[in-house]
């Protein structure tokens, strides 16, 4: 039975190992349908995604256009699938539905994709949504669920730099579209550090990872795995939002060194106040917004509380 304390996506390791490139936006809608499967559901059934929900979660805000131009590009792009018997093509959506005026879509999922979503065998892939959710780097995402169906093991098979580029969308295996992070550079930094300090930094894993050279070239990596305790409180999915948001910007107050009872109540009473709050945290993550002094203060001028 999941705990309510950390609700898991479970996924068929065939998906995980899939190709296919979807933005981060993209990949936090996979994740909340993900969350929301469960076996007894018929083939038709429509999954509701509410989008206040998912910022609060998350800290970032999504926008009707952003949403519609996501799942667009979502319906229209393809999983590839493939093993020593079949390679197989498949698409995710039956429809979406957006509601207006309740701030929310609907989506009925491809029933061929479905087999893949609900196979919980002994071969599978688990890991929080939580953790998934706070990663902003859609390379982290993937990687995060690579290094998870490994992390009984605690490092992962050897993958070919090739194959782990082909599994991330960044090269074509048929060579038909020109490679992106072409440099063996460019991909560590852009790529492999920014994921494995986002990883560390936001979820239930540490990882590192070993390059393996041929010749003068790096040719192979394999990641490393620990459990660690995610230095991001987790959220409670069977907890009221409006507790898991609080939950949530409690953390974040804690983290900047804020520790007046007052100011801290004062903060979470007003909703303004902890929208400006989400805001500031997104800001301050994306380098928008530059405090490397005194996060805190500049915070407390920003919501006018200074």
């Amino acid at each position: 039975m999941e705990s309510s304390r950390s609700l898991e996506i479970r996924q068929h390791n065939a998906i995980t190992a899939a190709r296919y490139d979807y933005s981060a936006c993209q990949l936090d809608i996979l994740f909340c349908l993900l969350s929301q499967l469960r076996k007894e559901d018929s083939s038709d059934v429509s999954y509701r995604i509410n989008i206040a929900d998912v910022e609060r979660m998350t800290g970032r805000q999504w926008n009707y256009q952003q949403l519609q131009e996501a799942t667009a590009d979502m319906g229209s792009r393809l999983f590839e699938v493939e093993n020593d018997k079949v390679y197989k093509q498949l698409w995710m959506f039956q429809k979406v539905e957006y509601v207006k005026g309740q701030g929310c879509l609907e989506i009925v999922l491809s029933k061929f994709i479905r087999p893949y979503l609900f196979e919980l065998k002994d071969n599978f892939t688990s890991y929080q949504l939580h953790s998934a959710l706070k990663l902003s780097s859609k390379y982290a995402k993937r990687i995060y669920q690579l290094a998870s169906q490994w992390k009984d093991i605690g490092e992962t098979k050897t993958y070919t730099i090739n194959e782990l580029k082909v599994m991330l969308k960044l090269k074509d295996p048929h060579g038909k579209q020109p490679e992106q992070f072409e440099k063996f550079s460019q991909f560590k930094a852009r790529v492999l550090d920014i994921a494995t300090r986002q990883i560390n930094e936001h979820t239930d894993l540490k990882i590192g990872y070993h390059l393996i050279k041929q010749g003068r070239a790096f040719h192979s990596i394999r990641f490393y795995i620990n459990n660690q305790s995610p230095k991001q409180l987790p959220i409670s999915f069977e907890q009221p939002i409006e507790d898991a948001r609080h939950q949530q910007a409690r953390q974040i107050l804690d983290n900047l060194g804020i520790k007046d009872t007052s100011l801290i109540q004062r903060i979470l009473s007003e909703k303004a106040l902890t929208d400006g709050l989400f805001k500031f945290n997104y800001d301050l993550k994306t380098g928008r917004a530059k405090a490397d002094k005194n996060p805190a203060g500049l915070l407390l001028k920003v919501l006018g509380l200074r």
